[in-house]
């Protein structure tokens, strides 16, 4: 295993040569979660979730990455892991409080994270993990045309941390506010049972509609 994987594994639980993890189900336990920002990328407006998380839910820093197609993602890495359908509120909240402006389709929100770096369907466009000072240069092309260097990417990983437990309470509790709007899903997670919780969370209208389509499918083991 090579300095890249150990990162990327010590941050997200995820395996570098690996094609894509499967998507998570609602209550299935998740490390990473990705926000994604495109069609165009646009740094300027996700800075500000970059900042705010630091400097106002005193979070630690996310990684940042290019797609290499079309758009820039913020990497956050869960010391504990969270039920996905806990995770996916967490990054719905942020929208919310940060992109409340932006087209809802121009922001991806997942806790299945894509293999990073790798090349697209473009020969020359690369994602990778690039630098905060860097990443305004990738405005108009969010890609490197070369394969990036494993022993950078991974000295860019290095330097980040993981959500601790009582941190990632603490971010809960500043976002209930915003997440008001949709649903109590941090709480909620953690006192119902997994049937009652994931039948919530298909019923919350305020939901994305994806989110309730996989409680839906996660609640068939529990239909006779």
């Amino acid at each position: 295993m090579n300095r890249l994987h150990s990162e990327l594994q010590r941050l997200y639980r995820l395996d570098a040569t690996a094609s894509g993890p499967a998507p998570a189900q609602a209550d299935e336990p998740v490390h990473a979660m990705v926000l994604t920002l495109s069609k165009p990328a646009d740094w300027a407006t996700l800075s500000a979730v970059w900042q705010g998380v630091q400097s106002e839910l005193d979070l630690p820093a996310p990684a940042i990455a290019v797609s290499g197609v079309d758009g820039y993602q913020l990497w956050f890495s869960l010391a504990q892991p969270r039920p996905a359908a806990q995770a996916m509120g967490f990054l719905e909240a942020l929208r919310r409080r940060y992109l409340p402006e932006v087209a809802r389709d121009r922001v991806g929100l997942s806790v299945s994270p894509p293999t990073v770096p790798a090349q697209q369907a473009q020969p020359d466009h690369w994602s990778a993990f690039v630098a905060p000072d860097l990443a305004p240069v990738f405005a108009d092309t969010p890609w490197l045309d070369i394969p990036p260097n494993p022993d950078g990417q991974a000295d860019l990983l290095a330097r980040l941390h993981s959500i601790k437990p009582a941190d990632w309470q603490r971010a809960l509790a500043e976002l209930q506010p915003v997440q008001k709007a949709g649903a109590d899903v941090a709480s909620s997670a953690s006192t119902r049972s997994p049937h009652a919780f994931l039948l919530s969370v298909m019923n919350d209208e305020a939901l994305d509609l994806s989110l309730r389509i996989q409680a839906a499918q996660a609640l068939l083991p529990y239909v006779s």
